[in-house]
């Protein structure tokens, strides 16, 4: 089956609204280690990861016989029968969070996680009131969007909550961004007290925020920024849910979850994508009186699907046992040295920023602030045309997103680099010709 009739298919049969890469959308078709085939018979670097679904990479022995293994025993018995594995999960979860006395609950996604935390901390509070980020995404489903602060990303005003935007870290394009770090985090705060004590009753649910924004485009804040805004959190007894679905489990390569090198203790951490390497799965880690406040009965029919837990357990093994977390802030650092390099001999580029193996490039038009959007999407098929996978976002859309699985090597990242500079010096020059 080529590549056009399937695409033909897709929209024949998937809502237009349901967004794909590129003018020729690519199908995979398998994997191993860092590189995926592709349906039109090329092998590329795979430097997006599935979304950062696909954390240690593809065709990994040590996860996918956990997965055959439970698999030939039982697919499903649904969370109103004990499950080993997702017992044995959830301790493993436990013992590595920086939350107090904590409670694990399993789901499938993660929309569906963060959904849980409002329902947690919306019923604990007795409050509908959410305090969000500029600049933060927390998923596709109604309440998910409401507290997305991504215009490109909220399909509806409609909502079961009543959201205030707080300013986040994204120092590139902040109105406080020529301030140092010291007072540029003392303005948010600021900001932040002000926004409760003007914008809601007093009485607010819970603060979420991304530790490294995803979607919008890796804002990685100066490092006192998550302290001093709990620190005025706390101040109204406000709780903190920190959401992880995709900076969680090391890929930041300077802690277990992103917050923790904020030097923050959240009430609520929500996770999903990487833990079981692309398979479904998603959940919340509460604080016991968080978790056990709802009054009404509650199960997951699949949040702990034994398939899904199983593979959870294998991942968390695996990144221990191969030090990934190192292996992500080393490779993490030589990505960001080798970009900013690209950055002094390309204008296009206006920010280079991220965490471990969170990496965005910011690409602007010449001389300016101003989004170079066009100039992303050529640099994302120039990249695909030399055989390597990334991924777009930003609030703008013109921010390259570099996220390969924790196992990459400092080869396959010098790979990639050699492209990424060849496929921005392409659009830079696409760029030149038509001013």
């Amino acid at each position: 089956m080529n590549e056009s009739s399937l695409l033909d298919r897709h929209r024949a049969v998937m809502p237009r609204w349901l967004a794909t890469y590129y003018d020729d959308p690519l199908e995979l078709t398998s994997g191993s280690g860092r590189r995926v085939q592709g349906g039109d018979g090329r092998t590329y670097l795979d430097f997006f990861g599935g979304l950062l679904a696909t954390m240690v990479g593809h065709d990994i022995p040590e996860i996918t016989d956990a997965i055959q293994a439970q698999s030939s025993k039982m697919l499903h018995s649904s969370t109103l029968y004990l499950i080993r594995t997702q017992v044995e999960l959830a301790e493993k979860i436990a013992a590595r969070s920086p939350v107090d006395n904590p409670r694990v609950f399993f789901v499938n996604s993660g929309s569906e996680a963060v959904e849980t935390a409002f329902l947690l901390t919306t019923a604990a509070r007795r409050s509908n009131q959410v305090i969000a980020l500029r600049g933060g995404y927390h998923g596709r489903s109604f309440g998910t969007v409401a507290a997305t602060g991504i215009r490109g990303w909220s399909a509806t005003s409609l909502s079961p909550l009543q959201v205030t935007y707080a300013h986040n870290g994204y120092r590139y394009r902040s109105p406080f961004g020529h301030l140092d770090d010291n007072a540029f985090t003392a303005a948010c705060a600021d900001e932040l007290r002000t926004m409760i004590e003007t914008a809601t009753s007093g009485d607010v649910a819970c603060f979420i925020a991304e530790p490294v924004q995803g979607a919008g485009g890796f804002a990685t804040p100066p490092d006192g920024f998550f302290a001093a805004m709990n620190a005025v959190l706390a101040e109204y007894e406000i709780p903190f849910v920190s959401d992880e679905v995709q900076s969680g489990w090391g890929r930041t390569g300077r802690s277990y979850f992103g917050i923790e090198h904020y030097g923050v203790r959240p009430q609520a951490i929500t996770f999903a994508k990487g833990l079981a390497n692309g398979l479904s799965i998603g959940g919340v880690i509460a604080e016991e009186s968080l978790m056990n406040s709802l009054t009404a009965n509650s199960i997951s029919t699949a949040g702990g699907n034994p398939i899904a837990m199983a593979a959870g357990n294998a991942v968390i093994d695996f990144i221990e046992s191969h030090d990934l977390q190192h292996n992500a802030d080393d490779i993490g650092r030589h990505l960001i040295r080798g970009l900013k390099l690209i950055a002094e001999r390309n204008p296009l580029i206006g920010d280079v920023r991220g965490s471990g193996l969170m990496v965005g490039v910011e690409l602007v038009e010449h001389g300016t602030k101003n989004p170079a959007v066009a100039e992303t999407n050529t640099v994302l098929a120039e990249a695909r045309s030399r055989g390597l996978l990334i991924g777009k976002g930003g609030i703008h859309g013109n921010v390259l997103r570099v996220t390969p699985p924790m196992t990459v090597t400092r080869a396959e990242a010098d790979e990639a680099l050699q492209i990424l500079a060849s496929s921005i010096e392409i659009a830079g020059a696409l760029t030149a010709a038509k001013e």
